[in-house]
């Protein structure tokens, strides 16, 4: 007769205190790494106008904007991942989001006398409700790394092409600029939220203005969607001003490529400021028109 043997009892692990226990503290370390960061970036951002007046002005301005920007915004949400992975992400945008309302915390109470007067927040919590501004407010910060590689695009794509074929070159520093911080009684959560929207208007608009030469010099032809020509013609107002209809032809499409580039050392987008006038520059403002008396 064969013999019976008990049944193997595996043992029980003991490692998952353990691992738990160091998932635990990876994210903590990263959090308060990042925190710490963040906190000191801003601290240098508050000393640095002190310090050095131009500096502090040009740190508002692109180029060099575009270092404080991805310090505080993608820095951050990159490295943690490359340290801990999905952990270092999560402790990463822990960190930024810790920061940012301990900052505006510190700064209101900085400037007491401005946080207890009219506010944008305290204004719009009321209107729509508290948990509701506040959460629709921190949605919009999702979009922060979706900017920066337009600004990358803006930085390191757009100019070649100015290169290749012609396109318009522009100052970026007019466009992607911030002063919304000099605004009187601006403070804590409104000064943070309105740098934020100040900066990421300015990459938007500066966009638009590239993808307009972009469409215009490559594709000027309407949609065939009226409701979309609507919709699109403020960004795009070359819809109304020399694209072809989308019942035209190829032969309209090339007419009209040839009439608005050929022979031009600058290629901008047919309503360009820099068309309307000979010398290429700015266009002189129009006459004020004299109501007729009664």
């Amino acid at each position: 007769m064969y013999r019976t043997h008990p049944p193997l009892v595996r043992p029980r692990p003991h490692g998952i205190p353990g691992r738990y226990s160091h998932t635990v503290n990876t994210f903590l370390i990263v959090w308060g790494v990042t925190a710490g960061a963040v906190l000191i970036g801003a601290l240098v951002m508050h000393l640095v106008p002190r310090i050095s007046g131009s500096l502090g002005d040009a740190l508002c301005r692109a180029p060099l904007l575009d270092i404080p920007i991805t310090y505080f915004t993608v820095a951050p949400i990159i490295a943690g991942p490359i340290w801990a992975g999905w952990l270092g992400l999560a402790g990463a945008v822990a960190g930024q989001v810790s920061a940012v309302l301990l900052w505006g915390w510190l700064h209101e109470l900085a400037h007491l006398r401005d946080a207890r007067g009219p506010r944008i927040v305290t204004t719009m919590n009321s209107i729509v409700g508290r948990a509701r501004n506040h959460a629709a407010v921190w949605l919009t910060a999702i979009v922060t790394p979706v900017f920066w590689v337009v600004r990358l695009a803006q930085v390191f794509i757009y100019p070649p092409i100015t290169w290749l074929i012609g396109l318009p070159k522009y100052r970026q520093g007019d466009w992607v600029n911030v002063s919304r911080h000099k605004f009187s009684g601006l403070v804590g959560h409104d000064r943070i939220w309105c740098l934020y929207c100040d900066w990421m208007t300015g990459v938007w608009s500066l966009g638009s203005e590239m993808l307009r030469n972009v469409e215009s010099f490559w594709c000027p032809i309407r949609f065939r969607s009226d409701l979309k020509c609507d919709n699109c013609r403020i960004d795009f107002p070359d819809i109304d001003n020399g694209w072809v209809p989308a019942s035209g032809t190829m032969k309209q499409v090339t007419e009209v490529l040839e009439e608005k580039y050929r022979g031009r050392k600058d290629m901008p987008w047919f309503g360009h400021p820099v068309r309307l006038t000979v010398a290429r520059t700015e266009p002189a403002a129009p006459p004020t028109r004299t109501e007729p008396r009664a």
